[in-house]
């Protein structure tokens, strides 16, 4: 019998539920035509795009014809930010994000900088979060674009993305949120929110990875980042990924039909895990707001511990985690989201992140709980700076 694995890492992507393949098969057997085409077959996948394209609009209180599918979230914040970008180049140059977006967004303002582009990018408070104030205060008759996060991907904290878009609104201002990590778990309604450019992707919500998309209110002026065909009413080319298309439909229908129900699991063996683990190990702190934050997940840091060793240590007892460095894709550098929230870089290298899901039990956070205080506490008897600062009753925190 295998190593029981618990799996606590459901912000770095899902698994695909059971319905949203079963809805996916036929389109890789029986209904294989391309949407291009004009015969039955091909009919047929343009008729299960049309209902995924329905179903991603219901989800968002957007209309069918808004909706535009891609590879995922990184495309779509690639075309989200270029596409307004270029296309409005003649009205301004002046984009507006913040210091904790996803490499997706922050790598990609990063480009435009060199062509020519100024970027302003929002500080946040130690929770995570911008003040609607800086937004105000940064918006200028050069700004074409504003872009927040929904959700931060590895501190958990909500933005206060409806009085966000609302002054980005009054400014005439585009207004583009990546809500890779809130689809599912918090109820977006774009109209209502006054956002105009909405980032999603399927594999963060159990469904299929490769395939997410980009929702763009009718009226927004933006430039194709993919040319070649007529694909996506001329906006986006290739040949559509059916099944993967299906399946993000399908996941997005099962995500958003009882978020409250969900949240409301979800949120109880988080506190339970996120209060057990403070309750039990000393030197440790929360990352991220205590309340504003999505509902499966966990951020602490630990003093005196690398992250990484946490996890392989972690990894050895069957549980699947991730830290908030860098570290695991080859940089020495801490995240750069806790030092943006003030962490010091020595207690941001010993950060660890659980994020819970639908497969996760009570009996996983039992385990946990468990496991992880042993962990830490074998870490720190190998840690020198550890032994003299608790010999000497001090602390970083």
């Amino acid at each position: 019998m295998g190593k029981r694995i618990i799996y606590m890492d459901h912000s770095a992507t899902t698994y695909t539920k059971e319905k949203v393949v079963d809805a996916m098969i036929p389109y890789f057997t029986r209904h294989f035509g391309n949407p291009s085409s004009i015969y039955s077959i091909a009919r047929e996948s343009k008729q299960a795009i049309d209902t995924a394209r329905a179903q991603v609009a219901t989800a968002l209180g957007a209309n069918p014809d808004e909706i535009y599918f891609t590879s995922g979230g990184s495309e779509s914040d690639n075309w989200a930010i270029k596409g307004v970008a270029y296309a409005n180049r003649k009205r301004g140059n002046h984009i507006i994000t913040t210091t904790i977006e996803h490499h997706a967004v922050l790598h990609t303002c990063r480009f435009l900088e060199k062509e020519g582009f100024t970027v302003t990018y929002l500080p946040v408070d130690r929770y995570g979060r911008v003040d609607p104030a800086d937004l105000e205060k940064a918006i200028t008759d050069k700004t074409i674009l504003v872009s927040i996060m929904y959700a931060n991907n590895e501190i958990g904290t909500l933005e206060p993305i409806p009085e966000l878009a609302a002054i980005a609104q009054k400014h005439k201002v585009y207004f583009h949120t990546d809500a890779v990590q809130a689809i599912g778990n918090i109820p977006i309604d774009v109209k209502a929110q006054n956002i105009d450019l909405l980032s999603l992707s399927a594999h963060k919500l159990y469904g299929p990875k490769g395939v997410g998309a980009l929702y763009i209110r009718n009226g927004v002026r933006i430039e194709n980042l993919i040319h070649g065909g007529g694909q996506e009413r001329k906006k986006r080319a290739g040949t559509e990924n059916i099944a993967g298309i299906v399946g993000c439909g399908a996941a997005i229908e099962l995500a958003t039909a009882d978020i409250a129900g969900h949240n409301a699991r979800i949120r109880s063996m988080r506190n339970r895990l996120m209060e057990g683990i403070l309750d039990t190990i000393p030197h440790a702190r929360l990352n991220g707001h205590p309340t504003e934050r999505l509902p499966g997940n966990v951020n602490i840091s630990f003093e005196f511990i690398e992250g990484e060793s946490m996890l392989l240590w972690l990894d050895d007892e069957g549980i699947c985690a991730s830290t908030g460095s860098a570290c695991t894709s080859g940089s020495l550098e801490p995240s750069h989201v806790l030092l943006a929230t003030g962490l010091p870089v020595e207690i941001s290298h010993g950060s660890l992140r659980l994020t819970l899901g639908d497969a996760n039990t009570e009996e996983d956070i039992d385990f946990v709980l468990e496991v992880l205080p042993k962990v830490v506490s074998r870490l720190r008897d190998m840690s020198p700076l550890y032994q003299k600062t608790t010999k000497d009753g001090g602390s970083h925190v």
